[in-house]
């Protein structure tokens, strides 16, 4: 596993990430970010993404041989 806080380059993963931190300030979290520039949860949780606030774990990328033989497969 990789700890990031860049935003990930795939946008499903950046999707999940969003909507992951967004739950947790509807369950009565904390935003990370002062003053945030819109009090919906989505938006206040892709501020906080897009200024690297939050920390995550990434599977560690296959290498592309390994991706191109399970693409011949499926």
């Amino acid at each position: 596993m990789v700890v990031s806080n860049e935003p990930p380059d795939s946008k499903f993963a950046y999707v999940v990430l969003v909507a992951r931190r967004a739950r947790q300030l509807m369950a009565g979290g904390r935003p990370m970010v002062d003053n945030p520039k819109n009090h919906k949860y989505t938006r206040v949780a892709e501020e906080e993404m897009q200024k690297k606030m939050l920390e995550f774990e990434l599977p560690e990328s296959m290498d592309s041989s390994d991706e191109d033989a399970k693409r011949k497969k499926g």
